[in-house]
């Protein structure tokens, strides 16, 4: 009965997927077009010997990168491709010497520029080469390990931040528990032959808009957190009318206090891929644990920590994949993909829906660490510098 009904109304649902993949592979094809001619840069950052700023500075900088400018209206969007613009931020170990990146288009290289002086006077900002280039996947040569990252909570949640670890107050460096130290720890301990990218794609989040249907997340972050808040307000309401209100437990108070705070800040949509590059007779499974146990750091059981996924994760059991084609196609879409600096378009989309984090989550798990960051292959600027360039725009 199911089926013939289906039949006899394929007239009306036939041709409106028809017209859905026409609409979408128009979209596609026009931002594919768009892109082409937007020209992009990476930018590397040298870091001084102290950084003396907690990430609250970072946190100042990512405040400026919140743009929605580009696709503002539906001509944009449908007809001419734009789409607003997104940055990578890139923590990376190339044999053990680690460098931080960003990349963006060149029309936004001024703002990062002048952001990141204004934040970390001290720092030095170079145009560098891809490093990426020289990297592909071949099973005869390498072995490639990568994921992407989804959360474990919804996304209002919030997860471990810096302010957490205490590290708002700029506290001394003898007295500073950064999250991101472990992980730079790791990647300055690998050796020749072992290169580990991460990359942090951002862009602004919006409201959801006509022609935003395919792939973009719905608008929900702060409905989500007040959703959260409500149930556990609704604990404190007797079932007996009879019955007082009871006090909310602690446990019960920071969470309220969190999702608060975390709402408070602008919201930015996040991708993130990971990827461990080995040759084959230099691959070693134990620096997976290294790579994965770096994000532990942001995790908060009772509120919401980060999970791999996609990527060459799932794979364990053999009916998963019996001819192993799959995951040898993974390795080279996670190279292409991080080479692509793109995870919220297709064909680059990656392996799960991108998730939204604040700016004080994004300060947590990117930012500029001090010297408690004492790794001897982290390359740092020999001496501060005493002003930054003069060119800048105002």
């Amino acid at each position: 009965m199911g089926f013939k009904y289906l039949y006899a109304v394929m007239p009306i649902w036939l041709p409106a997927i028809f017209l859905v993949l026409v609409f979408k592979a128009w979209v596609d094809y026009k931002r594919a077009q768009f892109w082409q001619k937007q020209d992009s840069i990476l930018l590397e950052i040298r870091l001084p010997k102290e950084i003396t700023k907690s990430p609250v500075a970072m946190e100042m900088v990512y405040n400026a990168f919140f743009h929605t400018v580009g696709e503002s209206t539906f001509i944009d969007r449908i007809f001419r491709g734009k789409t607003r613009n997104w940055f990578s931020l890139e923590l990376v170990s190339l044999g053990g010497v680690v460098h931080f990146y960003i990349w963006t288009r060149v029309n936004s290289r001024n703002l990062i520029e002048s952001q990141i002086y204004s934040q970390y006077p001290g720092i030095e900002i170079h145009e560098a080469t891809d490093y990426t280039k020289p990297y592909y996947y071949n099973p005869k040569v390498n072995n490639v390990w990568g994921c992407e990252w989804k959360l474990t909570s919804p996304d209002a949640m919030p997860i471990k931040t810096y302010i957490d670890y205490g590290m708002e107050k700029d506290p001394k460096e003898e007295f500073k528990i950064d999250p991101m130290t472990p992980f730079i720890e790791f990647l300055g301990s690998l050796t020749s032959g072992h290169t580990v990218w991460m990359q942090v794609i951002i862009r602004a989040h919006r409201k959801r808009r006509l022609a935003d249907i395919f792939g973009e997340k719905e608008d929900t972050w702060k409905e989500e957190a007040k959703k959260e808040i409500d149930k556990i307000i609704e604990k404190f309401r007797p079932k007996d009318k009879d019955k007082q209100f009871r006090m909310p437990t602690k446990g019960e108070t920071d969470t309220i206090t969190a999702l608060e705070r975390s709402v408070s800040k602008l919201p930015f949509d996040v991708g993130i891929r990971t990827i461990y590059i080995a040759e084959n007779d230099k691959f070693n499974p134990s620096n997976i644990g290294g790579l994965t146990g770096a994000f532990r750091q942001y995790s908060y059981e009772s509120l919401n920590g980060f999970a791999p996924t996609g990527g060459t994760t799932g794979f364990d059991d053999f009916w998963v994949d019996p001819t192993g084609r799959v995951k040898e196609r993974r390795k080279k879409e996670l190279i292409e993909g991080y080479k692509a600096r793109q995870i919220f378009h297709s064909p680059y989309k990656g392996f799960g829906k991108p998730f939204v984090l604040n700016t004080e989550e994004l300060a947590t798990i990117f930012h500029f660490p001090g010297s408690v960051a004492a790794t001897p292959t982290f390359g740092r600027v020999p001496s501060k510098k005493s002003e930054a360039p003069a060119n800048l725009p105002l």
